[in-house]
């Protein structure tokens, strides 16, 4: 099977935001209202966004940003979740295999029940993705992201449906395809764009980071939408996946085949103390 994407057209995007709610609806990530000590806590943040950031229960939201074009005010919309690299630094790090590439789609995707709370994860993405809560009680931690709707008992892609931001979208700003269709889908578009006078109109996912399975058609450079205009894996996660992690296993494996010669070499020692005081008697 050939790898899937998501194509998100932010030119088409109203930000309805229905993507935020079927994306908490399907997985079951609801969220308590905050509160104060007497009822709601409804301050003004200054922005439309809501809410303000992603957690392990807001795997996708809508960032608004106001740009001035021509002399009037004007919004970019952009869909912020996880990114699903080819070149993936979580996937890197990680140092329980708990993030790992599916073999059909390309996507990352996520076995909470191998998580150990790290946060490597959300160190290093360079997209500023993955969210951990600690439990204040246990003291355990738990990354969460987008699973690309994989997660156990709510597989979507398992039962021939598309992501549920996807299958919400009203305006059709997102498409689930093979990757190689939705990137010949958003050059097309990104040229119409700049024929109608968006010069600086761009694809962006087709070669960063090998490759993004979710692609972005925009009107202007990746930093307009804020988003990072040449995303790299950090040189940390690189030397941990090939240098750290391994030598970490080695000297690992070292100290436990310590451990066993020093059980061998003990119990050899009780059986030659026991055989000389057999002897002896």
């Amino acid at each position: 099977m050939a790898d899937k994407a998501i194509l998100f057209d932010s030119t088409r995007c109203t930000a309805c935001r229905g993507c935020q709610a079927a994306c908490k609806n399907w997985n079951e990530n609801d969220e308590d209202i905050p509160t104060i000590e007497n009822g709601v806590d409804a301050r003004n943040t200054g922005s439309y966004e809501n809410p303000p950031d992603l957690s392990t229960s807001t795997w996708l939201r809508m960032r608004f940003t106001e740009v001035e074009r021509q002399g009037k005010l004007s919004w970019f919309f952009t869909r912020v979740s996880c990114m699903h690299c080819s070149d993936a630094a979580c996937v890197k790090v990680c140092p329980s295999g708990a993030l790992f590439h599916d073999e059909l789609t390309g996507f990352v995707v996520y076995d909470k029940d191998l998580c150990t709370g790290c946060g490597y994860c959300v160190e290093f993405c360079p997209f500023d993705v993955p969210r951990t809560d600690r439990n204040v009680i246990t003291g355990l931690a738990k990354m969460d992201k987008c699973t690309l709707c994989t997660t156990p008992g709510l597989n979507r892609l398992d039962a021939g449906e598309k992501p549920a931001c996807v299958k919400a979208c009203p305006p059709k700003a997102l498409l689930y395809d093979d990757r190689n269709k939705l990137v010949a889908l958003g050059k097309q578009r990104v040229q119409a764009l700049k024929a109608a006078g968006s010069n600086n109109a761009n694809l962006f996912g087709e070669t960063e980071l090998n490759g993004l399975h979710v692609l972005y058609v925009l009107e202007d450079s990746p930093d307009a939408y804020g988003l990072p205009v040449d995303p790299k894996v950090p040189g940390v996660a690189i030397a941990w996946q090939d240098v750290i992690q391994p030598l970490g296993w080695i000297m690992g494996g070292v100290t436990i085949v310590g451990l066993g010669l020093n059980y061998l070499v003990a119990r050899q020692a009780k059986i030659r103390k026991e055989q000389t005081v057999k002897k002896e008697e």
